[in-house]
């Protein structure tokens, strides 16, 4: 009996609530994982699991045994990722969890010039609109947050973009142009849904400030013509004229200067985003994670301007 990996595959079982899904996060059959944990109830000869159909749940001694073990496997971590950083060569795979705006305008991109440092770190990227809400499944978490975000997470901060509402030059001929923002809850509008996303209210009212007149922030509420997770509909939406939409000011700029987009409302700020990596841990961060911290942050000062801090 292999005692280590019989040792990770109950613990992962514990973590994970159940024999399956334990399965699939550690790639192995159902079967593989409920026999090597027969196996070390065996070798010990005590009951670890109490198994029944609707939950699983830790006997006394499967508690204990947990709870004594989970120091053992920490170090046994903690010396792969240092024997892993004592290498001058990055190796490994490296797990990403982004949003899909920043997936496709901010991260692709880069893929090409990180290969060229560390050809031998493949990178594995997920895509999630409220990738906040997972940030201990990853390695690096990359997030755009609102002003009023404050979570207790490991983060720096790439950079900061400001949202210009923006509409196509033909939706405006068709839809007429605006004067305040009173006018707003005529348009049609192109919506993100921020219910879940961090510092940012939920419905489908639009917050606007005017910095020069220092009146209080004014809620439109908005007619929503268009909803959809991937700002990449949104964006491609307002550009073939179907309704006014936010967009980031660095990624619209393009737009705007070709003339496929005009900002509304040019004088009305509706709020910004920080654009963060985040981290699980503090702790035994690998090699491959810190370069690649460094080179988003470096990356991030050239595509957003200074640190925000």
């Amino acid at each position: 009996m292999d005692r280590l990996l019989s040792l990770q595959v109950f613990s992962r079982v514990v973590s994970e609530g159940g024999f399956s899904s334990a399965a699939r996060a550690l790639d192995l059959s159902p079967t593989a994982v409920s026999r090597l944990v027969s196996d070390l109830e065996d070798h010990l000869g005590t009951r670890l699991i109490q198994r029944t159909t609707r939950k699983l749940a830790l006997t006394e001694s499967g508690i204990v045994y947990l709870q004594m073990t989970q120091s053992v496997l920490q170090q046994i971590n903690d010396a792969d990722i240092a024997a892993q950083n004592s290498s001058s060569v990055l190796m490994g795979t490296l797990h990403i969890l982004t949003t899909p705006m920043l997936a496709s305008y901010f991260f692709a991109p880069l893929a090409a010039r990180w290969r060229e440092r560390h050809p031998e770190v493949m990178l594995d990227v997920s895509v999630d609109p409220f990738s906040h809400l997972r940030v201990e499944e990853f390695d690096l978490t990359l997030m755009a947050v609102g002003d009023d975000y404050d979570g207790d997470i490991v983060a720096r901060a790439l950079g900061r973009t400001e949202r210009i509402l923006c509409a196509s030059p033909g939706y405006l001929l068709r839809a007429g142009t605006l004067a305040c923002p009173c006018e707003l809850r005529e348009h049609d509008y192109l919506e993100f849904p921020w219910k879940k996303s961090p510092g940012h209210s939920s419905g489908h009212r639009l917050r606007l400030t005017h910095d020069m007149l220092g009146t209080a922030p004014v809620d439109v509420e908005m007619k929503v013509v268009l909803q959809s997770l991937s700002f990449d509909v949104l964006l491609r939406a307002a550009l073939a004229g179907a309704g006014l939409c936010l967009v980031s000011k660095h990624l619209a700029r393009p737009y705007v200067r070709e003339g496929a987009l005009v900002r509304v409302l040019p004088e009305w700020q509706a709020g910004g985003l920080t654009i963060y990596a985040a981290l699980p841990t503090r702790k035994f961060v690998p090699g491959r994670v810190a370069a690649m911290l460094d080179f988003l942050l470096a990356e991030g000062r050239q595509t957003f301007g200074p640190d925000p801090g």
